[in-house]
């Protein structure tokens, strides 16, 4: 057994501990622009660690990455609305896709793809 595998064991340790706090504050807001990377790098090492044999390193730092996930799923600014904007989001790219395809499927140029739909005016004097 390295002792490398406990320094890591104990620094992911701690920041389980340190991230706790943020976990249990309801006023707590963080940015998924934090919280989702962190969670990917705590999974990554995790991975790599078990790669590696490093056994207790990579269950602090699963422990971690599970710790930022759960800070992004309950401490991220759009709170509970997730649900709401994950819908937005899904119904947003149904309506690119349909788009797309319609214009694939009518023979336009490749290129009129990435053109923006811009709404016809009438004049009232034409």
């Amino acid at each position: 057994m390295m002792w490398q595998d406990f320094v890591f064991l104990i620094g992911s340790g701690l920041s389980v501990v340190f991230l706790a706090p943020t976990l249990r504050d309801a006023t707590a807001r963080v940015p998924l622009g934090t919280s989702l990377p962190s969670m990917a790098i705590g999974f990554v090492y995790g991975l790599t660690f078990v790669s590696l044999g490093m056994t207790f390193s990579a269950a602090g730092s699963i422990a971690a990455g599970t710790m930022w996930s759960l800070i992004a799923l309950v401490r991220s600014p759009t709170g509970n609305d997730w649900l709401t904007v994950r819908r937005r989001e899904y119904s947003l790219f149904a309506e690119d896709a349909v788009r797309w395809f319609d214009r694939r499927r009518s023979g336009s140029p490749r290129l009129a793809q990435y053109e923006i739909d811009r709404p016809v005016y009438e004049h009232a004097d034409d």
